[in-house]
């Protein structure tokens, strides 16, 4: 082999090594999201794990749909409070889905009709404490992700055990 043979060979090889530090890159970039969404989807489990949860959907359960904000101060303090528990977490929710941190079909499927429920239980207190406290931004994001999930058809798809009665777990 002559010099400027080996000169190529070496552009050669310098180029893959190039291209292979970048595949790698993008791989390492595509694992670090889907750990950082996996991590979140874990925590959101977890903040959904506890009795001030169980608690607090008990209490706002017991509205209807549609609920006014006079039927939701009528249940008393327990009652806002309970509402004020689930705007705080839908909040923290919505942004999440909102910045890309949680997919918003991740959070359908696992808290999207709880969502959007609630939502239709607080929707008429959130407008009364809107005005009342001329506080436009309050609950925006509980708003925002129940609208999207309304988008996304949430409410009128099947539940999981009808959807997936026929899974079976991939083998391995």
């Amino acid at each position: 082999m002559d010099l400027q043979t080996l000169a190529n060979l070496a552009q050669v090889v310098s180029a893959l090594a190039v291209v292979a530090a970048i595949v790698f890159g993008l791989i390492q970039v595509r694992q670090f999201r889907m750990q950082r969404r996996d991590t979140a989807a874990a925590e959101l489990v977890r903040s959904f794990l506890d009795a001030q949860f169980a608690e607090a959907l008990r209490v706002i359960n017991s509205l209807p749909n549609n609920a006014k904000a006079e039927q939701l101060r009528a249940g008393g303090a327990a009652m806002e409070e309970a509402a004020l528990y689930f705007a705080v977490r839908f909040e923290t929710i919505g942004l999440l889905v909102f910045r890309g941190t949680i997919p918003l079909s991740l959070v359908g499927e696992l808290i999207g009709g709880i969502a959007i429920d609630l939502w239709s239980k607080v929707e008429g207190w959130v407008t009364v404490v809107r005005k009342e406290q001329s506080r436009e931004h309050f609950c925006e994001w509980f708003q925002w992700l129940a609208e999207q999930l309304h988008k996304i058809g949430r409410h009128a798809q099947p539940p999981a055990f009808v959807q997936h009665r026929d899974w079976s777990p991939p083998c391995g």
